[in-house]
């Protein structure tokens, strides 16, 4: 969803590698023949810490892709598994993440995972106050 970008690399940079990171990444590459130097990067899960008074910190899966072509080689679980280790080696209580309700093969493969659809389930939902909107309430409008 190119279109749906809406910052830029610097600020990804500033965001993710400055002083004080907002987020963090973990990559999937792979190589030919195994040699790293012609490695490429097929993967990526970006992920960060919040916390909830209920439950404490948590671990916030933002983004999580593999491309295509390298479905089904296991790269997902991978990722999965070590951002598994992460949340616990960081004493979380759980991880949260969204996908979208078209992604079907998506929901089901983290249904099949364990994975709980808070939104059937507890019955939340998810609300966004845009840009706009938080400067028109700051202004008190």
């Amino acid at each position: 969803m190119p279109e749906a970008v809406k910052i830029t690399e610097t600020d990804l940079l500033r965001d993710g590698f400055g002083s004080h990171p907002f987020f963090q990444c973990l990559v999937a590459e792979v190589s030919t023949e195994n040699v790293m130097l012609d490695a490429g990067i097929v993967g990526f899960a970006m992920y960060y810490y919040t916390y909830d008074p209920w439950i404490g910190k948590l671990l916030y899966l933002e983004d999580f892709y593999v491309m295509d072509a390298y479905r089904g080689w296991g790269i997902g679980t991978e990722l999965l598994k070590n951002l598994s280790q992460i949340a616990i080696d960081s004493n979380c209580s759980c991880m949260h993440f969204l996908v979208v309700v078209w992604n079907k093969p998506s929901i089901e493969y983290y249904m099949r995972h364990g994975a709980s659809d808070l939104s059937t389930e507890e019955g939340w939902h998810l609300f966004r106050f845009d840009k706009e909107h938080l400067v028109r309430m700051a202004a008190g409008e």
